[in-house]
């Protein structure tokens, strides 16, 4: 079940869901898209619907590890996302 990948539909709804007013998250994000669309998987979807109900400030200082996530919101699945969302340390 885990390796259940959404479908292209689903994809390109996300895709939508996750556009931000905020240049910084839109950039940060579409990379994100880049590297990961072809492995997300419901469970990764849910997530990051999750992180994209944040106002844009709050998703950007998640994203920049200003802060972490606080509860209800601090769950595996979100740090996960977060884990590949976030720019590397590199």
């Amino acid at each position: 079940m885990e390796s259940e990948r959404i479908d292209a539909r689903t994809l390109g709804m996300l895709k939508w869901r996750c556009r931000r007013g905020m240049l910084e998250n839109d950039l940060l994000i579409e990379r994100f898209f880049e590297r990961h669309a072809e492995q997300l998987t419901p469970r990764h979807a849910a997530a990051l619907t999750r992180l994209m109900d944040l106002p844009d400030t709050d998703l950007l200082d998640l994203l920049l590890r200003r802060k972490e996530p606080d509860a209800p919101l601090d769950t595996p699945d979100v740090r996960e996302m977060l884990a590949l969302l976030r720019p590397s340390a590199a």
